[in-house]
């Protein structure tokens, strides 16, 4: 294992956070993996070790900072030296006006989009700085850029994900640590499902009269980045599918 680099991936169980476990177990790395579905990220941990990689599959809702506290601390000394940390775990819920939203929404969204990217980068970066090396990739969104309607506090939680990458990186300066936030525009995953609490028919739309970048897109924006030499750092990466112009703007195909 010690001659392969690590890479702690949150959020592993679907969409981006799967695929980019997939790229970068296809890039040698091997990988700890974490969600809340415990049978999906075992299934996914199984299917990867397949490959040659070693995976560790921890399961905790990153919500939950004890939990994630002793996930982390109960790993072996030598998975702890990770090499590359994908804050992936995040999601929308509700489309409502801001002065009619569910406040238990507001809250999940707070909790995973916000708090639990700290709470995984306290536990994670110290060992990056006293290494001296490591990667931080933040998956932010377009959404952080700019609100559109019914989007209020998801888009506040990925503005607040730019900044803290943007602290995060100015606090690392010293260090050859990287910071890279990835901002995807529309990514067909279950991202609307989740989003609209799994109505399905209400989240078809959303990915109508467009070809919709997909969650291995993403994943191969990060390994580049991930790959870049060590004195490139990837600041900040926008990825929008060819017919979207921003998180409000979209043509689609009649």
């Amino acid at each position: 294992m010690m001659n392969k680099q690590i890479a702690l991936i949150t959020g592993a169980t679907s969409g981006i956070g799967e695929a980019c476990a997939r790229k970068f177990a296809e890039g040698g790395y091997n990988l700890i993996l974490t969600g809340r579905n415990a049978q999906k990220l075992n299934a996914i941990a199984a299917e990867l070790q397949q490959t040659g990689v070693e995976v560790v599959a921890l399961v905790f809702d990153v919500r939950q900072a004890e939990a994630a506290r002793k996930a982390w601390e109960g790993l072996d000394a030598a998975w702890q030296q990770v090499d590359v940390l994908i804050n992936n775990a995040g999601l929308a819920l509700g489309l409502e006006k801001e002065y009619e939203g569910d406040p238990t929404d507001w809250e999940i969204m707070i909790d995973t989009n916000i708090k639990g990217l700290l709470t995984m980068t306290r536990l994670v970066v110290p060992g990056m700085v006293a290494r001296n090396q490591g990667h931080v990739i933040n998956i932010g969104s377009v959404a952080g850029d700019a609100a559109y309607a019914g989007g209020n506090v998801y888009c506040a939680t990925k503005a607040a994900v730019k900044t803290i990458s943007d602290g995060l990186r100015i606090d690392v300066a010293e260090s050859a640590v990287r910071v890279t936030t990835i901002k995807p525009g529309l990514v067909e995953t279950n991202f609307s499902v989740v989003r609209f609490h799994g109505d399905t028919e209400r989240a078809k739309p959303v990915y109508q009269g467009i070809e919709p970048l997909t969650g291995a897109d993403i994943a191969d924006v990060a390994f580049y980045a991930a790959s870049a030499p060590k004195h490139v750092q990837i600041a900040e990466v926008l990825v929008l599918a060819t017919h979207q112009a921003s998180g409000s703007v979209i043509y689609r195909e009649k």
